[in-house]
């Protein structure tokens, strides 16, 4: 499904080097959590993946297809990709409903099924009372599971998750992560996520370790 090759990222005309020769593959269903101290490249990765930035060198395959000709990348993401991040990043003055149903605009989706596929995921999040509450009238735990089912409502085959339970107590963690896993398993779904946690990490296929831009070891975890 993801083929990562020789990866390497600069910044800043070559004096950063965030990612020095990253290479992995990761399977359908498959969830990989990405561990590494404070900027050793963890989001850098899950950015290149998700066409959010390119690499200075090295290929990254999704589905078989190299990256550069998925464009545009817009309809790529819209297609592919669901990415959760720490900090939910809902516009304040939307509903949650409406926030959940922004990324089926960029697809040929009536207002009826967009709507009812965005309520639905609420319903699974158990915020089927929330729907048309702003984000600053709920709860962080609540914001951040309707960022979660904003990034679902495509139906994305891949799932990139920087820090998803980073922000939230540890109950609303453990659902979060147990909904994510859930949804890996039964509908055949990749999973990338990148944490500081070896909770979190030790639930995934395998852990791969960055450190000063390079995989430092891969390891199976315990799921």
């Amino acid at each position: 499904m993801i083929v990562v090759k020789d990866i390497t990222k600069y910044f800043d005309n070559g004096l950063v080097k965030a990612l020095n020769g990253i290479s992995f593959q990761a399977e359908k269903g498959e969830m990989i959590s990405i561990m590494g101290p404070s900027g050793c490249g963890k989001s850098t990765l899950l950015n290149l993946i998700g066409a959010l930035d390119l690499p200075t060198e090295g290929e990254v395959w999704i589905d078989g297809k190299l990256l550069m000709d998925h464009r545009p990348f817009q309809l790529f993401r819209s297609r592919y990709v669901g990415f959760v991040f720490q900090f939910h990043h809902l516009i304040p003055n939307l509903t949650l409903l409406e926030n959940v149903e922004l990324p089926l605009f960029a697809t040929p989706t009536t207002k009826k099924r967009r709507r009812d596929k965005a309520a639905g995921l609420l319903k699974e999040m158990d915020l089927e009372d929330r729907l048309h509450f702003l984000p600053t009238r709920v709860s962080g735990g609540e914001r951040q599971r309707a960022a979660i089912a904003r990034a679902l409502v495509n139906d994305p085959q891949i799932i990139l998750a920087d820090e998803p339970t980073g922000n939230v107590d540890s109950d609303t963690g453990e659902r979060i992560l147990d909904y994510l896993l859930g949804l890996c398993a039964e509908k055949n779904k990749t999973m990338l996520i990148a944490t500081h946690s070896h909770e979190v990490a030790d639930r995934a296929k395998r852990i791969i370790r960055i450190r000063n831009g390079r995989i430092e070891s891969m390891t199976l975890g315990d799921p």
